[in-house]
């Protein structure tokens, strides 16, 4: 199957407006910590809706599975709990170097991990990149960087303009470089683990499956690594905080307030399926992308910059910036936007050849 690189920009777009929307509903749940909101989404987000969605699509789910090969199995579980990792730790870098150095250090390493690491790994990137196609993709790629850093840069100085940059106590060049390496590797082994998954794709065209919907039971295993590390994790923050009381109402709020229970179940239900859609449409997206699938990381993180930063105008967030910084963002997201053109043009010429 050679696929249609075009549609899969477009479903590459969609995956990356959904994860830009994800946190919307996460915002207006009430009286509830960090640790518990985060793992009540979580679990529509790395179980319930994964397996659903799989269930549904897959003709034998459970059959599928149950034929893969267990090194695969656990391979990509291993890669999904790194990039659990990655996650858990992107905010420090925000911490520790600000908004532009963290967000053009870490991003920058997650869509060159994500995007060259399983090229390279199998041997391909000579072949891809001794092609006209395979210079323009790696050129898109290159386009993406640069967009990165423009629009972490005009965050920095939005930051700075309207007065909410990062307290200058808290910046650490040292300790932050270190938490953005780590955070930016770890980030991008949920490719390493999409790509560990082929022998469930192949087995998944094998049973019937539609090729659109053949990554998705790779999703279930690898959001099962992402949701050991996050499990964890919050685990440890809900008995140290003993807040395991709000999942059934009880508030944070030391006045004795219940938090609303229903509103934040749906909230963080919505949440939670908005996330995992990202991937949903990540998974048809790299099934059109041809013989280059392994450009719909770069994709997947140009989308989801590009669409944040939209929702941060649509909320009001860049409305008190000058017209510079303003235009210094638009540059960025216009960089974002012709990478994915470019990249997608990579692509249709090699499915073309």
């Amino acid at each position: 199957m050679t696929g249609n690189p075009a549609l899969g920009v477009v479903f590459h777009w969609i995956g990356g407006f959904s994860s830009a929307s994800f946190y919307v509903p996460y915002k207006r749940i009430q009286r509830w910590n960090w640790e518990v909101f985060w793992l009540a989404g979580g679990l529509f987000s790395w179980l319930i809706a994964p397996w659903v969605m799989a269930f549904v699509r897959t003709p034998d789910l459970f059959g599928v599975l149950a034929a893969t090969p267990p090194a695969t199995l656990f391979w990509c579980w291993f890669w999904g709990m790194m990039w659990g990792f990655g996650g858990l730790t992107f905010g420090l870098t925000m911490r520790y170097l600000g908004l532009s150095l963290g967000m053009a250090v870490a991003l920058g390493l997650t869509t060159v991990i994500g995007t060259m690491g399983p090229p390279v790994f199998h041997g391909t990137i000579g072949a891809i990149a001794g092609k006209t196609s395979g210079q323009l993709t790696l050129a898109g790629i290159v386009v993406t960087l640069v967009g990165i850093v423009v629009v972490a840069r005009a965050g920095q100085a939005k930051s700075r303009e309207i007065g909410d940059a990062d307290r200058g106590g808290e910046f650490n060049v040292t300790k932050g470089l270190l938490i953005a390496v780590f955070s930016g590797v770890m980030s991008g082994c949920f490719a390493w683990g999409l790509d560990a998954g082929q022998p469930i794709r192949d087995l998944a065209l094998k049973a019937g499956t539609d090729p659109l919907a053949q990554g998705l039971p790779v999703l279930c295993v690898v959001l099962a690594g992402g949701l050991t590390t996050n499990l964890i994790w919050c685990l440890m923050l809900i008995v140290r905080n003993r807040s395991a009381g709000q999942f059934f109402g009880a508030g944070n709020d030391p006045t004795g307030v219940r938090a609303p229970l229903l509103h934040n179940w749906l909230l963080a239900a919505l949440g939670g399926t908005l996330w995992y859609g990202q991937f949903f449409f990540y998974t048809m997206g790299e099934s059109q992308m041809g013989r280059f699938g392994f450009s719909s990381w770069t994709l997947h993180m140009a989308s989801i910059i590009l669409f944040s930063t939209l929702w941060g105008f649509a909320l009001g967030e860049w409305a008190q910036a000058s017209g510079r910084t303003r235009m210094r963002v638009w540059s960025g997201i216009g960089l974002l936007i012709a990478a994915t053109v470019v990249i997608g043009g990579g692509n249709m010429l090699a499915a073309g050849s």
